[in-house]
């Protein structure tokens, strides 16, 4: 198999983390263990541990999320090349999936990306003292309501939608007190759920505009080629360009929404027909359904997954 314009590949972000995670993989394919090894020396930390065996508590700390579901995403992805899976026509990623993407794509080395979203998740946890920032999903009302919602809430504070994950389902971040208000108001408006997630860091907020610049300064001394596949960008949802404009993409990232609707939206117009979650869960699988039923959907994280999906490429 070669290369396929109609298919493509989506790497989720935090929040698909579990203890255990592609540990069903790892058994029939070494190639995963030998990614989080190959990782684990990046950052001198053992990540396949923490990804085997935990605890949580380390496992859901965002410096840590982040490498751990990076390492994650290209490890199912070698998996899909060495089963002689197709490349696809496109990448895209959610949030931290973004880096996944350029990994993959060829823009971004494996050790440094590694290395750079360790640093990322650290910016971030230090952006807003603990405690004083919340992130919350609202689910129910349409795009419209929650931004009236959010500016009617914010009261001299910030609170803001962040992610746009898909009809109906959006993620608002801020400050605890200003969160807490639109989660009621949101209540109040309709919302058929409105509650706080477990991450203390309101990410995609303009409150990680200390982060953003700590990450600016940060990626001048990472290497970033032109994607060898092209990575729709979660902030503008356009097609990744040479060094700089990527750079200043995730730079915009860490502090602006993630249209991720607009996203998958923008992949169908490119005439992508399937796509392919690469990494734990099926997160992304479940938005892309209620964004586009027409596109085909699978998702890749254990070996029937797998088997199942290079068998329907073939068919396909």
């Amino acid at each position: 198999m070669q290369s396929r314009s109609d298919l493509a590949f989506l790497f989720p972000g935090q929040g698909s983390q579990s203890i255990g995670m592609l540990q069903d993989l790892a058994q029939a394919h070494a190639v995963v263990q030998k990614t989080f090894i190959e990782a684990s020396g990046a950052l001198e930390e053992d990540l396949w541990e923490i990804a085997c065996e935990g605890p949580e508590s380390l496992m859901n700390r965002t410096d840590y999320t982040q490498p751990l579901m990076l390492v994650a995403g290209v490890a199912v992805w070698r998996c899909w090349r060495e089963g002689g899976g197709p490349l696809p026509g496109y990448m895209a990623g959610h949030s931290l999936g973004e880096y996944t993407a350029l990994v993959c794509s060829g823009a971004l080395d494996f050790s440094d990306g590694v290395r750079l979203v360790r640093d990322r998740g650290r910016y971030m946890q230090e952006a807003v003292p603990e405690g004083d920032g919340a992130i919350a999903a609202v689910l129910g009302l349409d795009d419209e309501q929650i931004a009236n919602v959010c500016a009617q809430a914010a009261e001299g504070e910030v609170v803001e939608p962040v992610n746009f994950n898909s009809p109906g389902q959006v993620v608002i971040a801020g400050h605890t007190a200003a969160v807490n208000r639109a989660l009621e108001q949101a209540k109040a408006a309709g919302a058929k759920r409105a509650v706080q997630l477990p991450m203390s860091v309101p990410a995609h907020c303009s409150l990680m505009r200390p982060a953003a610049e700590q990450l600016a300064v940060r990626l001048e001394q990472v290497d970033i080629q032109a994607a060898q596949i092209p990575v729709i960008h979660n902030v503008d949802v356009s097609l990744s360009g040479n060094s700089d404009s990527i750079k200043q993409h995730l730079v915009d990232q860490v502090r602006s929404p993630v249209r991720w609707s607009d996203c998958v939206k923008s992949l169908a117009e490119q005439g992508a027909t399937t796509a392919i979650e690469c990494g734990p869960g099926r997160v992304l699988a479940g938005l892309n359904r209620r964004i586009d039923r027409a596109m085909s959907v699978y998702a890749l994280y254990d070996r029937n997954s797998l088997a199942e999906t290079l068998t329907a490429m073939e068919v396909e």
